[in-house]
């Protein structure tokens, strides 16, 4: 379906009725949609305002043991900076969470999610967490990010014995701009012969530079992260190479034509969210090369609802579901 074609020819979802009173009071939307001509501006102000906790701060009083981890960069004398974090006083080795922070691949950085995810996830699943601090569009272009997340992936697996880790148990995991990434990363490991994981946990991921489908046209105005912002942060991305015909796939996992071989995965979207329709169509991407896939859509969610409105009920289930795959997939 061409933009053309596109605009006006959807109504916007519904909402739940609590995710819809959350962004009420934010105005209808929690921002402004990014345009080229503010995302400089957009990222002084994401890099002065969001959260990055102190090494003491993640450590929580004790209750985690936080360490910070680097990895050689690609080839350019660079270093990727990785942070973990695991319950305190776990003893053997601990399945891994290995996790791609959103934010468009133009703004986030690797500390803002661990409070969260450790207690949510490591806690009561007594999993590690790695977070990566992946490098940012436009500064530096694709295919720099996933190169870094590649990185990091290879020297935690290769020092996964030391780090009191267990390297068949490795999830890769990223939600947004992060979901895209994890995904692209699943792709890349396999086709290198790297570190194989034992799952992909893709959440809201970011998979499609074409920006084209109906969930993004009906979003349009609408969700928390828009055509408009989605075209900005793919350009800043992928420069010249926005749209072009023979994109590889770890640059738009949507661009993939072989998935076949990959990790199982795990796959969710909200049902009012711009990257509905592009998480669904990789699930049956996935399904039809006779991989394993886990989809859930859940309804009246826009982009990022659990981060918005964490005690809603969709926003609880959707972690009680995350929660159940997790612990079957390291449970194998």
């Amino acid at each position: 379906m061409s933009s053309e074609g596109g605009q006006g020819a959807w109504s916007a979802p519904h909402l739940d009725p609590e995710l819809g009173a959350v962004l009420a009071a934010l105005g209808g939307r929690a921002r402004e949609p990014v345009t080229p001509q503010g995302l400089a501006e957009l990222q002084r102000r994401d890099a002065a305002a969001r959260p990055r906790p102190t090494l003491d701060e993640l450590a929580d009083g004790g209750r985690f043991e936080v360490t910070e981890l680097s990895a050689p960069g690609n080839g350019d004398g660079g270093q990727v900076g990785l942070v973990g974090a695991r319950p305190a006083g776990q003893g053997g080795p601990l399945p891994l969470l290995y996790y791609l922070h959103g934010g468009g691949m133009v703004m986030g950085n690797a500390r803002s999610v661990l409070p969260r995810l450790l207690r949510d996830l490591a806690l009561p699943l007594g999993l590690a967490v790695v977070s990566v601090e992946y490098r940012l569009a436009p500064g530096t272009r694709y295919p720099g990010a996933v190169e870094d997340c590649y990185a990091g992936l290879v020297r935690v697996a290769e020092q996964a014995s030391a780090l009191g880790l267990d390297a068949e148990r490795i999830v890769v995991a990223g939600k947004s701009a992060g979901g895209g990434l994890a995904a692209a990363l699943a792709l890349l490991t396999r086709d290198r012969g790297g570190p194989v994981p034992a799952g992909q946990l893709l959440l809201s991921p970011m998979l499609d530079d074409r920006n084209d489908t109906v969930s993004g046209h009906q979003m349009a105005g609408h969700d928390t992260w828009d055509r408009t912002s989605n075209a900005t942060a793919w350009q800043a991305v992928l420069g010249d190479r926005h749209g072009a015909a023979d994109l590889p796939p770890y640059a738009a996992p949507a661009r993939a034509t072989e998935l076949g071989g990959l990790p199982p995965a795990y796959l969710e979207a909200g049902s009012a969210e711009t990257f509905r329709d592009e998480t669904v169509a990789y699930a049956d991407a996935i399904w039809r090369a006779g991989g394993e896939a886990e989809l859930h859509v859940w309804p009246g969610a826009f982009h990022g609802f659990d981060t918005f409105a964490p005690q809603a009920a969709v926003s609880r289930d959707a972690l009680d579901a995350r929660t159940r795959w997790l612990r079957r997939i390291l449970g194998r």
